[in-house]
């Protein structure tokens, strides 16, 4: 790979450059923050139910931290591209990795959870299974690859529609960002039905067919490279493992902090996990040891331990990126940076294990999976039937049905698969508050006008 080709300000949309104090990579990031799409991320949830009478992470907040863990790796990163390369960088390159790497990836991070459903990872899985478990009577609608895209829905895939789409009555291109921020999103650069192949990276699917001729451009605009083309799979961007990384460090550890906050995880325990990995990681653990004996509140010794501990994650992050530079470029590293550390590092399986145990599988966390599976599942079922029929074939419940669904969602003259996709929009990007809502209201739990 070309280090002076994988990046280009060019950008989805008819959105000419302007003269203003940011550069185009900047401008993406306020872009995200500024979008409805971020913004419904404050209701989303990440791990635990929300709300809650304790503060823990929702998708928003979590995708705030990720970006700034980003933005440090883009940065150190950035540096070490222009002083081992800058022989072989033109003008603009030494430019872009000494001062908007660090934006991009920065970005990446913000927007990498957009295109996830409500109720986290129950969402995607609800949306899935909800065209798997009615394949008679749909699947014939559909040709194999977009059928493919149904069964399989991923969130990743789904934030590339989420930003690049244009929806009904709007402007065209989406949130309209750069190409390299959105090839540095794309975790799983390959179609739905590439997963048959079992390729490496490939157990995920990065757009959808609706999406194709985007995604092609964004890849050939960043020197992507095409491994296959029917189906098309690509290797990863060499931007990915960054937001990767970042994204991992962050759910790897904040995770344990919440369930420390809201008393599944005790303090021994979170304390012992944090404690082993610094102490791993660091020279001077006496000056640790001094620092937590001068904190007496129990919350506070554990947020000062997952500060070292995102730090040497980081800095270990670096490290690796750094030796296998090469793999990288080539598109040929086998796993993500903190897979690598996990193969070297006993500590972090052994808080990824605890976490699975002790987190994941906790019952308030199973009981909002599967409350909010169900709601989604019920919600895609009050729209798909009713829209898949023709105007004419509408009784008077599908048409009220309908009326439910925005206008920006309604692709009343496209095909099938274009108006199931409507629908996923809509239910995809609802919080988990108005999911709830509407589920209860359309099921007849709740009655009554409300404003």
């Amino acid at each position: 790979m070309d280090l002076n080709s994988i990046f280009t300000s060019q950008r989805t949309g008819n959105n000419p450059n302007t003269k203003v104090s940011r550069t185009d990579f900047q401008r993406d990031f306020d872009r995200i923050i500024f979008s409805s799409a971020f913004r419904r991320l404050q209701n989303k949830t990440q791990v635990f139910p929300l709300p809650g009478s304790v503060f823990v992470h929702n998708r928003l907040t979590h995708s705030l931290e990720v970006s700034s863990v980003g933005r440090s790796l883009g940065s150190v990163i950035g540096e070490f591209i222009y002083s081992q390369f800058k022989n072989d960088l033109n003008e603009e390159s030494k430019n872009f990795y000494l001062h908007n790497l660090s934006n991009v990836i920065a970005a990446g991070c913000l927007c990498h959870d957009v295109g996830n459903p409500a109720f986290g990872h129950s969402g995607e899985d609800a949306i899935a299974s909800y065209f798997d478990r009615n394949d008679t009577s749909l699947k014939s609608k559909f040709n194999e690859k977009e059928w493919a895209d149904l069964v399989n829905f991923e969130g990743n895939a789904n934030a590339i529609r989420v930003l690049a789409q244009q929806q009904q009555g709007k402007d065209a291109g989406g949130v309209q960002l750069t190409f390299a921020t959105l090839a540095s999103i794309a975790k799983y650069p390959c179609e739905a039905i590439a997963k048959k192949k079992g390729v490496v990276h490939r157990k995920k699917f990065g757009f959808f067919q609706n999406e194709k001729d985007i995604f092609l451009e964004i890849a050939k605009s960043t020197s992507m490279i095409q491994e296959n083309e029917d189906p098309y799979i690509f290797k990863r961007h060499p931007f990915v493992w960054l937001v990767e990384a970042a994204d991992d460090i962050c759910y790897n550890i904040i995770d344990m902090e919440d369930a420390h906050r809201l008393g599944i995880v005790s303090t021994a325990d979170c304390k012992n996990l944090f404690f082993e990995l610094v102490k791993s990681e660091t020279d001077d653990i006496k000056r640790v040891e001094q620092k937590l004996d001068s904190i007496s509140n129990e919350n506070e010794q554990i947020s000062y331990l997952r500060a070292k501990v995102i730090n040497a994650l980081i800095n270990k992050s670096i490290e690796l990126y750094k030796n296998n530079f090469d793999k990288i470029l080539q598109g040929n590293l086998e796993k993500g940076l903190l897979d690598i550390y996990k193969s070297e590092n006993k500590t972090l399986q052994d808080i990824e294990s605890f976490s699975i145990e002790k987190i994941y599988n906790h019952k308030a966390v199973v009981e909002i999976e599967n409350a909010g599976y169900n709601v989604m599942y019920e919600l895609l079922d009050h729209f798909i039937p009713s829209i898949l029929k023709s105007a004419d074939e509408r009784k008077s419940y599908d048409k009220k049905a309908l009326k439910l669904l925005p206008k920006q969602f309604f692709y009343e003259d496209g095909t099938d698969y274009q108006k199931v996709l409507g629908v996923i929009d809509f239910v995809s990007g609802m919080t988990d508050n108005f999911a709830t809502d509407l589920y209860r209201k359309i099921k007849g739990i709740d009655i009554g006008m409300t404003m």
